[in-house]
């Protein structure tokens, strides 16, 4: 982590923590749940190795950033207005960027809101997915998976927080970010976080005891309820992207995910990815990934792989 700098931008009304290494175009890298700018240490200086600017914020609610009280200000809109004030701080006209989980989310979203700030986008995990005029999110989730949906759990104000302080929050950090199964997470109200997410045995080769101690240095101090809050906020935002029904994303698009991550055996998400619902979503989408063997934290799992492919795709442009 040599040379990572680190300063805080008050951008949007809020203080947002950024992490950057290098001089060039500027990458931005954009990280999801429980994680931080720190998911991306290996791409950070494999990016600056090669010529460019790579900056990895904590979103708002994460880390060393602020993060608001009220559920009600994690809105898409909030976010976004984050990265485009973030964007104009540091100062070119335009960037790539690059998302996983949340980040992909609000990566998509930047997209769309403004096409005319992103060069070209690679998004990790979590496929661009049209606003369904007809149903809400987390009502689709809970039709679908039921009530212990880990979505629907995550929706009580407080609740999932108690858990995670019952387990603790290294343990926590442990389970979630070694989960494997090719499966969404179900959360047993009757059983709990302790008995749903396995702790391994001994960490994989990817992940070390401190990797693990600085994530969890880090939810001890901001808590997790920002966090909690972007999935607290999904009724919201489907609710506030209503005149963006139908809309395509407008940029060049590489998408990755491994075979193993959970998002992947979403219901109908690889006809959707595979048979043409994706492109058609997002017309200039020149490439699709699958790495095999690999669950959802793929950034960090594979992280030379996924530094390689981020490259091999931001250089054309």
């Amino acid at each position: 982590m040599e040379g990572i700098s680190h300063r805080t931008l008050l951008v949007n009304g809020v203080n947002i923590h950024v992490a950057e290494k290098g001089e060039g175009p500027v990458v931005l890298l954009l990280h999801g749940f429980p994680e931080l700018w720190f998911s991306w240490r290996h791409q950070i200086v494999s990016l600056a190795a090669r010529g460019y600017r790579a900056v990895a914020p904590d979103l708002r609610g994460f880390g060393d950033s602020d993060a608001p009280p009220f559920s009600s200000v994690y809105t898409t809109f909030h976010v976004v207005g984050d990265l485009v004030a973030l964007i104009q701080a540091l100062g070119p006209d335009q960037v790539f960027v690059v998302g996983h989980d949340w980040g992909a989310y609000m990566a998509w979203w930047l997209c769309i809101l403004r096409p005319d700030m992103v060069k070209a986008l690679v998004n990790l995990s979590v496929a661009y997915a049209p606003r369904n005029p007809g149903r809400r999110p987390v009502d689709a989730c809970r039709t679908i998976f039921g009530d212990d949906h880990y979505i629907c759990r995550f929706q009580e104000h407080g609740a999932i927080e108690a858990e995670i302080a019952q387990i603790g929050t290294t343990w926590f950090m442990k389970k979630f970010l070694t989960y494997r199964k090719p499966a969404t997470i179900i959360i047993p109200k009757d059983k709990g976080l302790e008995v749903s997410l396995e702790t391994p045995v001994t960490l994989p080769s990817w992940l070390s005891e401190e990797d693990i101690n600085y994530f969890a240095s880090k939810f001890e101090k901001s808590g997790f309820t920002g966090g909690l809050n972007y999935y607290r906020c999904l009724n919201l935002n489907w609710e506030l992207t209503a005149p963006w029904t139908g809309v395509q994303v407008d940029v060049p698009v590489k998408f990755i995910i491994g075979d193993l991550d959970l998002t992947y055996h979403t219901p109908g998400i690889q006809d959707y990815i595979h048979k043409g619902g994706f492109k058609s979503a997002v017309p200039f989408l020149e490439d699709v990934v699958v790495m095999e063997g690999v669950g959802h934290f793929i950034n960090q799992e594979r992280p030379h792989e996924v530094s390689d492919l981020i490259y091999d795709f931001i250089h054309k442009f």
